[in-house]
């Protein structure tokens, strides 16, 4: 030991040395330069794309993983003939509690998180593939197998440092009690969460529509779901809206370009649908992609000093839908203000 003191003033560290922690960081940040070295020759000598998309991630999780645990290794190992590495400061039934338990029972609960992620993003999208699971189903699948080796490992850490659990069990339900009420949003999202994931009414890759906002889910988690818009951003849903709103999926319905206005009563009910076609049938030649199935033009609704008419065209995909609704109001607008048609002052009614 040196004789320069770093932690005098802590009983247990009185030993340790300022020139053995300096020692110990140099010792670690060499293992994270191999790393990274390691990493860089690899993305310098493979150049492919097959080696970038599909072999170098799982060999950086691997070298990350190895990096992780050997600096782990690295201050057990180093450390090993200090006492107040071993030293206790608490005990509980029959365990003495020590840095060195501690460590060991943090490296159970990541290592065992760390494999989980791991064999869920490399091995099981082999198994789904065999036997044809679809998006929704396997990211289902995925958050269970997380949840449960990771309850696991939790239990088993807890068991290692000595707590007892099932007196941990009786204090987190005295606490439920008292904190229920303080949280029962919170704890309604995460029912709600695990009824996704069960009955799944809707699913990872799935369009759905909130608040007239359409979007693609994206991730489920236990208390909220992710949903991806093209123009809104995106949107953070607390899974209990899912089970108690009205939520229009539109990943198995038809999709529509749909455009509503209303004309001041008095109006050439004839003309006002012939002028409506014509919009209709002049953006879906000139816009690309469109489905060939005729537009729809409807006389949908009688109101005060005003009449409403519907555009329906069928579209593929939302992008097409925001677009194509867009040079239908402009066409519409063109027209109306050509042969002097009046729009009503009462907004139309959205179907």
């Amino acid at each position: 030991m040196d004789n320069t003191q770093l932690f005098q003033g802590i009983e247990i560290l009185r030993d340790l040395s300022v020139r053995e922690f300096f020692m110990f960081f140099v010792y670690l940040s060499l293992i994270f330069a191999v790393k990274s070295g390691i990493q860089w020759l690899l993305k310098l000598i493979f150049r492919s794309e097959n080696f970038k998309e599909r072999t170098f991630p799982i060999i950086e999780d691997v070298l990350n993983w190895v990096a992780f645990y050997s600096a782990i290794l690295l201050f057990l190992f180093y450390f090993s003939k200090e006492q107040w590495l071993f030293t206790p400061f608490y005990t509980t039934e029959g365990v003495e509690i020590s840095i060195f338990l501690i460590v060991v029972a943090v490296m159970i609960v990541t290592f065992a998180s760390r494999l989980v992620k791991a064999f869920n993003r490399h091995i099981m999208p082999f198994i789904y593939e065999q036997f044809d699971v679809d998006i929704g189903l396997s990211f289902t699948i995925n958050r269970l197998i997380y949840y449960s080796v990771m309850f696991l490992a939790l239990a088993v850490s807890f068991t290692t440092v000595g707590l007892d659990l099932t007196a941990l069990g009786v204090v987190f339900s005295v606490l439920g009690i008292g904190i229920g009420f303080g949280v029962r949003n919170i704890a309604a999202n995460f029912v709600s969460g695990i009824i996704i994931l069960f009955e799944r009414p809707m699913e990872v890759g799935e369009m759905v529509e909130i608040d007239k906002k359409i979007g693609r889910i994206t991730k489920i988690k236990l208390r909220s779901t992710v949903v991806e818009t093209l123009k809104d951003g995106t949107l953070v849903v607390p899974n209990q809206y899912f089970i108690e709103q009205i939520v229009k999926n539109r990943s198995s319905a038809e999709l529509f370009a749909r455009v509503v206005v209303s004309v001041v009563y008095g109006s050439d009910t004839q003309r006002i649908e012939q002028l409506l076609q014509q919009a209709a049938e002049k953006e879906v030649q000139a816009m690309e992609g469109v489905p060939g199935t005729p537009p729809d033009v409807r006389f949908i609704e009688f109101r005060n000093s005003a009449m409403d008419f519907q555009v329906e065209v069928h579209v593929v995909n939302v992008e097409m839908k925001q677009a194509l609704e867009s040079r239908l109001r402009h066409s519409i607008a063109t027209l109306f203000f050509e042969n002097d048609v009046q729009l009503a002052a009462i907004p139309p009614v959205e179907q």
